[in-house]
């Protein structure tokens, strides 16, 4: 499985400042909206379902939201790093900094490989650090596929 399959340059986004996991997530559907075509409150109510069932923040200033959403085809994957620090009531109380948005069409559940390799690459240590640290989109993006090469 190769996250660049999933994840484009142009779906990464820095420096992105909601002050609160809601908006957070409004402002990730909207993003995703503008990409796909779709309504944005329907993706956001998707994810806020998903998130209502346990945070998907897991751990180390990393969230994962995904859901299923009605119109899509694919698999769609968005990165977002945020500006400053927000509560995503993880599983290791530790606030996120580093956001993963996926959404998968409803009759797929295949899900699970690109949740698995967004969690194993961030569960490198230096790969978050460099991703924090990266000056453009293509930094993040050459970081994040660096092992799919």
């Amino acid at each position: 499985m190769n996250l660049r399959d999933h994840l484009p340059p142009e779906n990464i986004v820095l420096d992105l400042a909601p002050p609160s996991k809601a908006i957070l997530i409004k402002q990730l559907s909207a993003l995703a909206a503008e990409r796909l075509a779709l309504d944005a409150g329907g993706i956001a109510r998707a994810l806020i379902n998903r998130e209502n069932l346990g945070s998907t923040g897991i751990g180390g200033g990393i969230a994962i939201p995904h859901a299923g959403v009605k119109g899509i085809d694919r698999h769609f994957c968005l990165f977002a790093r945020l500006v400053k620090l927000v509560d995503f009531e993880a599983v290791d109380e530790q606030p996120v900094d580093l956001v993963f948005l996926l959404l998968n069409p409803e009759s797929r559940r295949d899900h699970l490989n690109i949740l698995s390799c967004i969690a194993r690459r961030m569960r490198e240590e230096e790969t978050a650090a460099a991703i924090r640290r990266a000056a453009s989109p293509q930094d993040v993006h050459s970081r994040l596929c660096l092992a799919d090469a």
